[in-house]
C-alpha cells in the first residue's frame, strides 16, 4: 500500500514516524499546498493529514483511496458524509493531547494570575536589586483556591481540567455544551449562570454549530469585571473581534488564548490591536503538542492502519 502523509512539519521531527513505514510505502511530504494536494493523493491507499484538507473533489481524484487517517482529534478538514458514500474509512485520535492540553491551560492562567510577564522584568532589570524591600506587592497576586472557575465543555478534558482545579482549591462548575455530559463529582449548570457568576471560564468544546461564536461580546457583558476567560479548545467558539473590544472596555479582566479562528493568525486580527496587551497572553496552538503528545498521537495513526489492514 502507499501511504502519503501530507504535512509531517506539524507532528515534527519524532523518530516514531519510521514506524509508519511497516504498513507500506510511504511518502511524506512537510507541507501540502491546496493546489498540491490532488497530484500528491492521485495514488495513495492511505492519507495521513493533520490540517490539509480532504474534500469531495479530492476523494473522486484519489482512486485507490481507502482510508484516511486523520493526525488530530478533529476531523472537520474531512468531508466525512462524502468519504462515508464512497466507502472510504476515516479514522482520528483520541485523547492522545489530554494531559499536555490541562496543563497548558493551567500555564495560561497561572501566568495571568501570578503576573509572570510583570514580575519577571522588574527582577531582570534590576528594579528589584534597588528595591528597600524583599518582596514585590505592586501587582496582586489571587489564589486559584478562592475562586469558582468554569468549564465550558465537559468531555475529556474539561474533566481533566476539572480535577486539576479541584486540587488547587477552587469550586468547580461546568457546562455541557452538547447537553448529554453528565458528572457526579462536579455541578452542571446553564451557561448563563457559569458566565454571571465564574471567576475563570476556561474552554474545551468542539468547534461545531451549537459553539460557534458562543462567547460574543452579549456573553462577556455577562461575566465578571474582574474574570479571566481561557480557550485552549478551539477557535471560532470565542468571537475574536468582540472578545478585543471587550478588553479594551474593561468588561473582563483578562483572556488567553492557544487558538484561532484563523490559523496562523492573521495580521490585521482585532486581538493584535488592542490597547493593553498584558491583559491578553496568546500561543500559537501548541497545547497539543507535547513530544509525549505527539508521540501518542503517531502510535495512535499506527493503531488505526493497523486495525484496518488487519480487518
Amino acid at each position: 500500500m502507499k501511504i502519503v502523509l501530507l504535512d509531517a512539519k506539524t507532528l515534527g521531527e519524532l523518530k516514531e514516524l519510521e514506524l509508519l513505514k511497516k504498513y507500506g510505502e510511504l511518502v511524506v511530504y512537510q507541507y501540502t499546498k491546496p493546489d498540491e494536494v490532488s497530484d500528491r493523493v492521485g495514488d495513495a491507499d492511505i492519507i495521513i493529514t493533520n490540517k490539509v484538507v480532504i474534500n469531495k473533489n479530492i476523494m473522486d481524484q484519489a482512486l485507490n483511496l481507502k482510508l484516511i487517517c486523520v493526525a488530530a482529534t478533529g476531523t472537520n478538514n474531512i468531508d466525512t458524509e462524502y468519504a462515508l458514500q464512497k466507502g472510504i474509512e476515516v479514522k482520528n485520535v483520541k485523547g492522545y493531547s489530554t494531559d499536555g492540553v490541562a496543563q497548558h491551560t493551567f500555564a495560561l492562567l497561572l501566568y495571568i494570575l501570578n503576573h509572570i510577564s510583570l514580575y519577571d522584568p522588574y527582577v531582570k532589570d534590576k528594579s528589584y536589586s534597588s528595591s528597600p524591600i524583599f518582596t514585590h506587592l505592586g501587582w496582586p497576586i489571587h489564589e486559584l483556591a478562592s475562586m469558582k472557575f468554569g468549564i465550558i465543555g465537559f468531555g475529556t478534558i474539561g474533566e481533566k481540567v476539572a480535577r486539576i482545579a479541584k486540587a488547587f482549591g477552587a469550586e468547580v462548575v461546568f457546562y455541557s455544551t452538547s447537553g448529554k455530559n453528565e458528572n457526579k463529582n462536579f455541578r452542571k449548570v446553564s451557561l448563563e449562570e457559569l458566565l454571571s457568576t465564574s471567576d475563570v471560564v476556561s474552554i474545551h468544546a468542539p468547534l461545531n454549530g451549537d459553539t460557534k461564536d458562543l462567547i460574543g461580546y452579549k456573553e462577556m457583558q455577562k461575566m465578571k469585571s474582574t474574570s479571566i476567560l481561557v480557550n485552549t479548545g478551539r477557535g471560532g467558539i470565542v468571537n475574536e473581534r468582540d472578545l478585543a473590544k471587550a478588553l479594551d472596555e474593561d468588561i473582563i479582566a483578562a483572556a488567553a488564548l492557544d487558538v484561532f479562528e484563523k490559523e496562523p493568525l492573521s495580521e490585521n486580527n482585532p486581538l493584535l490591536l488592542i490597547r493593553n496587551r498584558d491583559r491578553l497572553i496568546t500561543t500559537p496552538h501548541i497545547a497539543w503538542a507535547g513530544v509525549e503528545s505527539r508521540k501518542r498521537l503517531i502510535e495512535g495513526i499506527c493503531k488505526n492502519i493497523e486495525e484496518f489492514v488487519v480487518v
